[in-house]
């Protein structure tokens, strides 16, 4: 796996915000692939939704996101 090319996209997919980060995941757990994430293969695209996952986490237990 290509740690960098994660870190990147996840910096990508972050810097569009909460909401639009919740539709990613969305988009990943169904097992469609999107642009951010079309050079990446699988396991890195899991990589990137754990870690999307991770993040959101902190978002959805305190409700800033929603």
């Amino acid at each position: 796996m290509d740690q960098s090319r994660i870190a990147h996209c996840i910096e990508v997919l972050c810097q569009k915000g909460c909401k639009e980060v919740s539709l990613v995941i969305l988009t990943l757990e169904r097992g469609d692939l999107m642009t951010e994430v079309q050079e990446l293969n699988e396991d890195e695209r899991q990589a990137v939704l754990n870690e999307l996952k991770s993040i959101m986490a902190v978002y959805q237990e305190d409700g800033t996101c929603w």
